[in-house]
């Protein structure tokens, strides 16, 4: 039984026009770091400059690996939710959004989880082996993904967050759930590089 082991990371910290900082650089090498020793087959990355960055930069030390963008892991809102399912303390989030907007991200969304939330790809003439595939992306999307693999309500992608360069483990295998490994691990970072791109209040 094969095994697809997706590891999403949110990127770097960026600045205020999007693009990578000089923290941002030092987190995606550590996360870079963390993963060579694990066999990784690809890592994929968003068309954002600030997640293209930071998968150059962790790909550094993973050489002969191919870095290629996905259209599929572009920041976005994959979920609009209605009224009724709306907690309070998002309401004003959502001001704006009209149903065109609304309906463009869920349909990324189910792009993400179409091209990526499965098992390994196979054909009848090839060995089915594992693969290990790095993601580089957002936070929603991330969020996404985890709430896919929980099969949980489409509502509960909100409120959770990932640290950048922090890393979330999700394993698929054939007949059964999804496993997540890990969320938001931040091991490879030290303290003070930890909690970059997540709201004040809510860091520990």
């Amino acid at each position: 039984m094969a095994t697809r082991h997706l590891y999403l990371a949110r990127h770097g910290a960026a600045d205020a026009f999007g693009e990578l900082t000089d923290i941002g650089r030092r987190q995606a090498g550590l996360l870079g770091e963390r993963l060579a020793g694990v066999p990784v087959d690809a890592v994929w990355h968003s068309p954002l400059p600030r997640a293209a960055a930071s998968a150059n930069e962790l790909a550094r030390r993973l050489p002969d690996v191919p870095v290629t963008e996905a259209a599929e892991l572009i920041d976005h809102v994959p979920y609009v939710p209605d009224v009724a399912e709306t907690p309070p303390s998002w309401v004003g989030f959502f001001d704006g959004y009209d149903a065109a907007e609304a309906a463009s991200g869920h349909r990324l969304a189910e792009a993400l989880v179409a091209r990526f939330a499965k098992v390994p790809d196979t054909t009848a003439d090839v060995t089915r082996t594992d693969t290990h595939e790095v993601l580089v992306t957002h936070a929603y999307p991330i969020a996404w993904l985890v709430r896919h693999a929980l099969d949980a309500p489409p509502v509960r992608w909100l409120g959770l967050n990932s640290s950048n360069t922090a890393l979330t483990v999700i394993e698929y295998r054939d007949g059964l759930p999804p496993t997540i490994v890990m969320f938001n691990d931040m091991s490879h970072l030290p303290s003070d590089l930890r909690w970059t791109g997540f709201p004040k209040g809510m860091r520990p």
